[in-house]
């Protein structure tokens, strides 16, 4: 559609139609983009008429020319999130900036540099990092009197006293929340906040990772979930691909999601995970995984400037997130009548099929890439032949006679 289509004046229409195309080429539908075209048109007009150039839209730009448009009557559900492609798009081509962090006070600067801190020195991902910051700003939240942060004055007491409110009120957040203050300690005593350590003050959560037991399916069960996918549609066979890697290799549903082109070396029978923490590990494809890939990359995957592996089957093709890789999982274990299944089950149903093949934990442990091997033991428990070698039999009242 050409721009001449709908008339735009204002400072916005140089790049319309290279945004338009952007929008076209990310598979938006024809009409979405046309409606993007007039969403773009209205805000130029509106920085015309305020003496506004191009570069110097910004979220809270947009947000005054809602207010303005709302004030005058416009009953349209537009939000600044409607804006934040043409915002992408206006960075990328160099006409704005890329949005600063400005810390709003004390804490939320301290939780900056906090997250700064995870990022680079620990070489955490982002949702970890997201997560330590969000648990520990009622902490410091909790030392600020007076609108200010103090520091210099935080004793052992304010440490046990906080861990233990937050196991009254929100019990199962504790034990991330202990592991969060504990980074948090270590980062104030390295950068000179506080004189001394007082991670030693921080009390052990109760460890229950090994109390129960994996929730792994059956092999039928796992069988089921596979055949539902319709290989003759496109998406179909991107969920047989999806669904052969969790339950083959017991990847993570973010694993998948994360995995590109570049990382499938088709001549050694190899894929490349990056894993938590970024870490870059490979393993050997197996052959029906990889026979799944190809059939959706060869008919199902759409062409695109995008490198991820698996994308969403409906415009616009990106890639798919780690919550939508296991909503597969949760859609085909519907269909095959299962109930609730993620894609992490199917991790622990890959642990058990090892297990039942003879595989030892050293070896399930290197598959699933877990770095410490108690992680691992926990699949020890399902192993009832080994357990019922090694268990000593019930005392009888003959045998204490």
């Amino acid at each position: 559609m050409s721009s001449a289509a709908v008339p735009m004046p204002g400072p916005l229409t140089p790049y319309v139609d290279g945004f338009a195309a952007v929008l076209t080429a990310e598979g938006y539908a024809a009409r979405t983009v046309t409606l993007y075209r007039q969403y773009v048109g209205q805000l130029s007009r509106w920085l015309e008429a305020h003496s506004l150039g191009a570069d110097v839209l910004s979220e809270g730009v947009i947000e005054e020319f809602l207010v303005e448009r709302h004030a005058t009557g416009h009953q349209t559900r537009l939000r600044v999130g409607s804006f934040a492609s043409l915002l992408a798009y206006l960075r990328d081509v160099g006409v704005i900036g890329s949005p600063e962090q400005v810390p709003a006070g004390e804490v939320d600067a301290l939780l900056l540099r906090f997250a700064g801190y995870l990022t680079k020195e620990q070489g955490l991902a982002q949702p970890t990092v997201s997560l330590r910051v969000q648990l520990m700003r009622p902490f410091l939240v909790g030392l600020t009197e007076h609108g200010s942060l103090d520091l210099p004055s935080m004793t052992a007491e304010d440490v046990t006293t906080f861990i233990v409110a937050e196991s009254q009120v929100r019990p199962a957040s504790v034990p991330p929340t202990v592991t969060a203050l504990r980074s948090l300690l270590r980062f104030l005593h390295v950068e000179g906040f506080i004189s001394a350590g007082l991670t030693s003050a921080v009390p052990t959560a109760s460890g229950r990772r090994l109390a129960g037991l994996p929730k792994a399916l059956p092999a039928e069960q796992v069988a089921a979930m596979l055949a539902t996918c319709d290989r003759d549609t496109a998406v179909g066979r991107r969920n047989l691909a999806i669904l052969t890697l969790l339950a083959r290799l017991g990847l993570r549903s973010g694993e998948v999601a994360r995995l590109r082109l570049e990382h499938i070396d088709w001549r050694r029978g190899e894929i490349m995970i990056t894993g938590k923490g970024s870490r870059h590990e490979r393993l050997p494809l197996p052959g029906d995984a990889g026979s799944a890939i190809v059939a959706y990359l060869q008919d199902g995957r759409q062409a695109g400037a995008h490198r991820e592996v698996f994308l969403c089957a409906r415009g616009p093709y990106r890639p798919m997130s780690p919550d939508t890789v296991s909503n597969v999982a949760a859609a085909a274990a519907r269909k095959a009548g299962l109930g609730i299944v993620r894609g992490h089950r199917l991790r622990h149903s890959a642990a058990t099929a090892m297990l039942a093949a003879g595989g030892s934990l050293t070896e399930i442990g290197q598959v699933l890439r877990h770095q410490h091997t108690a992680t691992t033991a926990i699949y020890a428990k399902v192993d009832i032949a080994g357990l019922r070698r090694v268990a000593r039999p019930w005392p009888t009242p003959e045998a204490a006679a």
